[in-house]
């Protein structure tokens, strides 16, 4: 079969498509002829090498290595003792992260049975890869954690805040792959919505129900929104505490990526800052799948690359300013 490998840490010319063996399938594993790849910004992390983690920290790749964890596909092949899935079934889903060796850039992939949901008819294959885990994140983050692996970057377990309506969620970086589907759970459960994202992004989000919408450059959050139940930071980094002072007392602040916020502050405005690591979760795509099919929740398409084409894709990620996903069709 074909597969984008990469031999070496680097830019995106270090991908490389070439031929490789099929997967042999291990026990609770099917082998999923892949239609389609999500990718998500783990993908050009392990491609660069984890370089903003330390290097103590860093994975160790087995080289040469094959990116990727979202498919959407179709079973070929079972595994003695598999029941949930049969040769025949169109299935997508985000496979064993945050563990290596998913292989999703590829034509086939040996998936685990348990972490794949069935693909609703109505729903292409490129829809279904896009919104594995950035679907995921968002559900476990807004909606139902649905697992017990601790965070390693804080002490106690990250809790969801029930929405409901009459509540005010605030999504920075709403019309990235988490963000434009956070900003859709939050809607589906009766919150008022404040979308921050760059000015080419208004239209985008105002179809998706955003109820305001802020121009970064143009204007700060912290200066003009206030008494917000829950902010959604999918930018994180130095400055996800000026977001503190946009939250009521009792709110919380989510930052989906490492966030570096001061204690104090917290403590001073009496919210919560909680964070979490998204996992495999068959049921919850299962719930999410059931959305996308009935209008409930859209996932963007951002642009689509042919699977030899990867270096290309993640050229187009790091150019930024994604309007929701971007996805290798394989078929």
């Amino acid at each position: 079969m074909k597969a984008v490998q990469i031999h070496e840490h680097g830019e995106p010319s270090v991908l490389r498509y070439e031929e490789v063996p099929v997967p042999a399938l291990q026990a609770g594993e099917v082998l999923v002829q892949v239609h389609a790849v999500g990718l998500n910004p783990p993908d050009w992390y392990l491609r660069e090498g984890m370089s903003m983690l330390p290097p103590d920290m860093r994975p160790q790749l087995p080289f040469p290595y094959i990116l990727g964890t979202d498919i959407s596909g179709v079973v070929v092949e079972v595994a003695e003792g598999v029941t949930e899935h049969a040769v025949g079934d169109e299935v997508f889903g985000m496979l064993r992260f945050p563990h290596p060796g998913t292989s999703a850039y590829a034509e086939y992939v040996a998936a685990p049975a348990a972490e794949l949901a069935r693909k609703p008819a109505g729903v292409s294959h490129a829809e279904a890869a896009a919104v594995a885990m950035s679907g995921l994140t968002a559900w476990q983050f807004l909606i139902e954690l649905g697992h017990d692996h601790p965070n390693p970057l804080q002490p106690g377990k990250h809790v969801p805040v029930p929405l409901e309506a009459g509540m005010t969620v605030l999504v920075n970086g709403a019309a990235g792959g988490v963000g434009h589907l956070a900003l859709q759970l939050a809607r589906w459960k009766g919150a008022r919505t404040i979308a921050v994202a760059s000015a080419r992004h208004e239209e985008f989000l105002r179809k998706l129900g955003a109820d305001e919408y802020l121009d970064y450059a143009r204007v700060k959050p912290e200066d003009v929104v206030r008494d917000v139940d829950l902010v959604v930071d999918n930018v994180g980094g130095p400055t996800s505490g000026r977001f503190l002072p946009t939250l009521k007392r009792g709110g919380a602040l989510f930052p989906i990526f490492l966030a570096q916020v001061d204690p104090a502050d917290v403590a001073k405005y009496g919210v919560t800052v909680s964070s979490t690591q998204v996992r495999p979760n068959a049921a919850q795509l299962d719930q999410i799948g059931r959305l996308l099919a009935s209008g409930d929740l859209r996932v963007a398409i951002d642009s689509t690359f042919p699977l030899p084409e990867a270096a290309a894709a993640h050229e187009r990620a790091e150019n930024g300013h994604l309007q929701g996903k971007i996805v290798l069709q394989v078929i």
